[in-house]
């Protein structure tokens, strides 16, 4: 499974690009307004520089029309950047027609099995469930990637990337893995988590006591 890192701050990413771990990034308008006085083109294409991988940038148009114009003009910034629109009716026209042009597209704020056969279907590159928000309405988010996984592997026509989002802690990172994700994406503090354990602490420290009382 691959990892993605959830942000817009260029520190972060930085950061995570030097663990030699990031095969992507995603944004969202919410992500690129935390950024104060950031450019969205200009966030785009320094994240570009820093990362070999798809870059996910959001369009904030409702309809299908403005989705394509918009996705028309983010497609010229890099090679690398993906389309994001939203699991509509509207965003599955502009990811239909967005493919006829061979940009990539990712189907956010996907929320059950269906909205993720449709977008496929409509030539979706990355369809993104919400597992941390499905965990928040009692149901088990997780359940959403296995069906999502399950429908997409019978069948082979399908070949689009199922990306893990919202994810909350580190554990749903090994989850999204096991349920079948081929991409989780993930805020950097849930990164630095999910390199600790309080056992590796301890015995670097013990490690190095015992290095200095050698003689």
């Amino acid at each position: 499974m691959q990892l993605y890192l959830d942000t817009a701050n260029l520190d972060e990413i930085r950061e995570a690009a030097s663990w030699g771990i990031l095969s992507g990034v995603t944004t969202n308008p919410t992500l690129i307004a935390r950024e104060k006085g950031a450019d969205f083109k200009q966030t785009i294409s320094e994240i570009a520089e820093l990362v070999n991988g798809p870059i996910s940038a959001e369009t904030i148009s409702l309809d299908a029309p403005g989705m394509i114009n918009e996705g028309l003009e983010y497609a010229q910034w890099h090679p690398n950047v993906i389309i994001k629109v939203p699991s509509t009716t509207e965003g599955l026209k502009a990811v239909y027609e967005l493919a006829k042009r061979d940009i990539r597209t990712n189907v956010t704020l996907c929320f059950n099995a269906a909205q993720a056969l449709m977008a496929a279907r409509a030539g979706a590159f990355i369809i993104s469930p919400f597992v941390g928000r499905v965990d928040d309405t009692g149901v088990d988010g997780m359940q959403l990637i296995r069906e999502i996984a399950t429908i997409y592997r019978q069948d082979r026509a399908i070949t689009t990337l199922i990306l893990s989002a919202s994810i909350r802690h580190p554990r749903h990172i090994i989850d999204s893995a096991l349920a079948g994700a081929d991409i989780a994406t993930c805020p950097f503090k849930v990164l630095q988590q999910a390199m600790r354990h309080p056992l590796t602490d301890r015995g670097i420290e013990q490690f190095l006591a015992d290095w200095k009382s050698r003689t």
